[in-house]
């Protein structure tokens, strides 16, 4: 299969080229390395260093079998402050995309969704089913972009996947985190014991759950890179499925810093501050429908998470 992997220079986009790769696919990326970086693509993928409108060109060249689309502005807090941006790369953008597609025929799509699109949830852990009521601009655009590939499949006969879910952590196939921005707790917390990044808040401990601390949903991203390309065999031209990625239980924040502490052999410095207004006590995703139509479980655990990114934070290599 030839494959055009559009933000393949980012963290989970070049985890999924490699694995791409290693599956025998030919694979080119496109990405203007905004966020990304041209050394995460590997040898043996084809870099192309152009935004996400510039993929008509590279489209024209014929052959593809399949788009994985990954590029967007994806930082929560700054889409409300700065919509504009993330309405333009990840709603227009995504347009652009989509007309490349029909244009040159290629038949397939898997989007990098996410569970923001749900926004705080009437019940967990949350369904395919849940309302979609995004309450940031990020969650709002990737809604978008999910509504527009529903459009498309309706009219045309692109077999498209998307893939909603929270937070992706580790390392793997030789690539990892490398946010110039980090918002995820993970490598935040392994920053504060390596004593590159500051100590950590933890936003409240009187939350109801059994260690009074939030829950979320965490994935490694090895196994967000397999459900990727099992949704491309997955993929039913005229039809756009849905599906959500997790572990179906969460871990709560004391679990992440005691993984943390448990890998590195020494305590993440934190403190406790208040809640955070709007924050949910438990975000998890259900992964029934992944399982059903994909054949996709997670294999991967907390630990494994947390090691593979300790690992890849101080060696640059990775383990798997």
């Amino acid at each position: 299969m030839k494959a055009l992997v559009v933000g393949g220079a980012g963290y989970i986009g070049s985890v999924v080229t490699r694995l791409l790769l290693v599956q025998g696919h030919q694979v080119v990326v496109l990405d203007d390395c905004s966020t990304g970086h041209a050394d995460s693509v590997p040898p043996g993928a084809t870099l192309v260093p152009r935004d996400i409108t510039g993929c008509a060109d590279v489209l024209a060249g014929g052959g593809f079998d399949a788009v994985l689309h990954f590029a967007a502005r994806s930082l929560v807090g700054e889409s409300v402050v700065e919509p504009s941006p993330y309405w333009r790369t990840n709603v227009t953008g995504t347009r652009a995309l989509l007309d490349a597609m029909a244009e040159h025929a290629v038949p397939r799509l898997v989007f990098s969704s996410t569970a923001a699109t749900y926004g705080e949830p009437e019940t967990v852990p949350i369904t395919e089913d849940s309302p979609t009521r995004p309450t940031n601009t990020y969650g709002a655009t990737k809604l978008a972009v999910d509504m527009m590939i529903t459009g498309e499949t309706v009219a045309t006969s692109l077999a498209a996947v998307s893939l909603r879910y929270f937070n992706v952590a580790g390392a793997a196939l030789g690539a990892g985190e490398r946010h110039a921005v980090e918002t995820h707790l993970i490598p935040n917390a392994l920053g504060a014991v390596a004593g590159t990044k500051d100590p950590l808040t933890v936003f409240g401990d009187d939350w109801p759950t059994p260690d009074g601390t939030p829950i979320r949903d965490y994935v490694h991203v090895l196994d967000l890179a397999r459900a990727h390309v099992l949704a491309l065999t997955a993929a039913v031209p005229g039809e756009h499925l849905i599906c959500n990625l997790g572990n179906g239980d969460g871990y709560s924040v004391r679990q992440v810093l005691s993984a943390v502490e448990e890998v590195t052999g020494r305590p993440v410095p934190h403190s406790v501050g208040p809640r955070r207004a709007g924050d949910p006590t438990r975000l998890v995703a259900s992964a029934d429908r992944a399982r059903h139509r994909l054949g996709w479980t997670p294999e991967l655990t907390l630990h494994d998470m947390v090691a593979d990114a300790w690992h890849f934070q101080t060696t640059g290599s990775t383990i798997r």
